[in-house]
């Protein structure tokens, strides 16, 4: 499978997390995994990537965002709201794939808008990750 330089884990849960990195860890995935608890920890740490690429010239941001929806703070919606605001940041090179529990068609349709097209179910599993490397990064 191929490597990915960064990715983002975003969700308040800790025992989703803990399977989320084992998982993401045992495939050898990434060297840098970052985990936010909620879309605002998120966006701050987005924005400093994006300062990071900025200073030095080279791409800091994660390839990869894995994203819950129902979370306190700021929720997934607001989140990706949020983020077409961040300077430097761009949709466009990074792959946001919605991590939830909810498949609400509603919940599907508004994340839509915000360009999201991959929804996995809760938990993340082995077999998922691949087909979602192997769908973006291959």
């Amino acid at each position: 499978m191929k490597k990915i330089p960064s990715i983002l884990l975003v969700d308040d849960d800790e025992t989703t997390n803990y399977i989320s990195k084992l998982i993401i860890n045992r495939a050898e995935l990434t060297d840098e995994l970052l985990i936010a608890l909620n879309g605002k920890e998120a966006i701050d740490l987005l924005k400093a990537k994006c300062a990071a690429t900025k200073a030095e010239g080279v791409n800091r941001v994660p390839c990869l965002i894995l994203l819950d929806i129902n979370m306190p703070v700021m929720d997934g919606f607001k989140f990706l709201d949020t983020l077409q605001t961040i300077e430097g940041f761009s949709t466009k090179s990074v792959v946001i794939a919605v991590l939830t529990t909810s498949l609400d068609p509603r919940d599907i349709e508004r994340v839509k808008q915000f360009g999201v097209n991959e929804f996995i179910s809760k938990p993340l599993t082995k077999e998922s990750l691949e087909l979602l490397v192997e769908r973006h990064f291959n």
